[in-house]
């Protein structure tokens, strides 16, 4: 098992790609690989220790695949932190850790997400890679 580590620079201050991730207006606009969509009435995210992240994932091709994601936040700490876990449908526990960088008025996110197998972690690496172009559009739109 591996855990997958992205590093990330966004054109945009840490405060709004941090929003990106925690309004959920926003999330529903950009999550999700390039052909999948989260509809806006699934997101849930309370963004504070103890507090839901949640939403579906919807294939735009065929609606009748979806994936939804149910975590709980462990940490958070306001345009800096999200830490965060939730169960697998195979048992295991997964984590996501966001760390968001000032980079000179530019954002340097580091994920952390894990465990994987070797494949998952790279189909997982696409996805994310595919997510954050929609999200690069969206925070260069603000």
């Amino acid at each position: 098992m591996t855990e997958l580590v992205i590093n990330r620079i966004f054109d945009a201050p840490r405060e709004l790609v941090y929003r990106a991730f925690v309004d959920p207006d926003q999330l529903a606009q950009w999550f999700g690989p390039v052909g999948w969509s989260v509809p806006r009435d699934s997101v849930v995210v309370e963004p504070h220790p103890g507090g839901r992240h949640c939403y579906t994932m919807v294939n735009d091709a065929d609606p009748s695949q979806t994936v939804t994601i149910e975590a709980t936040f462990t940490d958070v700490v306001p345009n800096e932190l999200l830490d965060g876990a939730a169960v697998a449908p195979d048992g295991t526990k997964m984590r996501l850790r966001l760390e968001f960088h000032d980079e000179g008025g530019k954002t340097r996110l580091v994920l952390r997400q894990g465990p994987f197998t070797e494949e998952l972690a790279e189909m997982t690496r696409t996805g994310w890679g595919s997510s954050f172009t929609k999200l690069d559009d969206l925070v260069a739109a603000r």
